[in-house]
């Protein structure tokens, strides 16, 4: 076995042996500290609600730099963050990258952080991540960038899936929700735009049973009507 792949293996067994998000924080860290970064954060923003999706950020940056980026709400305008929602492909941070941010960018560096790599990730499930490691010396070059780039990749795609994990597991997730294969059924017909007497000829059942199907799934996704009901099933990959 080589040592990226050892690498790997232990990090994998760390990870595993995380329950909660307080526990992946310091795992997280200390994966980064191996790979010659200080500083990591990890977010994850999920598909619902579609009016406001959930997000959630972990990560060990001082406490002012956190308060900053909040208070200033750069998460509406960061670049990465950007960048993520629509690749899956690495970004270092450049002048380039934030050319358009510069109160950002000039923020960043007054707080020490010079140099960071950005790794996003995009799941099956709709969720998108980005990790992100910094330090405050020693611009990534081209060498360091192909000797560590499998190592970042994994692991942003590993501790993707640890967190979303973790989020799905909670009592009150919409990934939570499960319906019956009748009621996919018929979900999947009203998302092909049938009517609830088209189904019904369809499926072989009454109109009546067809309604009372597509209302139960729409309470179990907490949906105002059938249209939201077929969107968020959907997006959840239910159907």
């Amino acid at each position: 076995m080589d040592l990226h792949h050892r690498w790997q293996q232990t990090w994998q067994e760390r990870l595993a042996a995380v329950s909660n998000e307080t526990d992946l924080l310091p795992v997280l860290a200390r994966a980064t500290f191996e790979l010659g970064f200080d500083y990591c954060a990890l977010g994850m923003r999920l598909p619902l609600p579609l009016s406001n999706p959930q997000t959630v950020m972990l990560g060990n940056y001082a406490p002012a730099w956190r308060e900053r980026y909040a208070s200033e709400q750069y998460l509406n305008i960061d670049p990465t963050v950007a960048h993520a929602a629509v690749s899956t492909k690495a970004l270092l941070w450049s002048d380039e990258v934030f050319a358009n941010t510069a109160a950002l960018w000039g923020d960043v560096r007054d707080h020490g952080l010079r140099v960071g790599w950005a790794q996003p990730v995009h799941d099956l499930r709709g969720i998108a991540s980005l990790l992100t490691l910094a330090r405050s010396y020693e611009a990534v070059s081209p060498h360091e960038m192909g000797d560590k780039a499998l190592q970042v990749a994994w692991l942003a795609q590993a501790t993707h899936e640890t967190l979303a994990g973790m989020l799905r597991s909670r009592p009150d997730s919409a990934a939570a929700t499960k319906l019956t294969e009748r009621e996919v059924e018929v979900l999947r017909w009203a998302g092909d735009g049938k009517t609830a007497a088209e189904t019904a000829y369809i499926v072989g059942i009454t109109e009546r049973t067809v309604n009372f199907h597509i209302d139960n799934a729409v309470r179990k996704l907490g949906a105002a009507n059938k249209t939201a009901g077929v969107l968020k099933a959907a997006l959840l990959r239910l159907i």
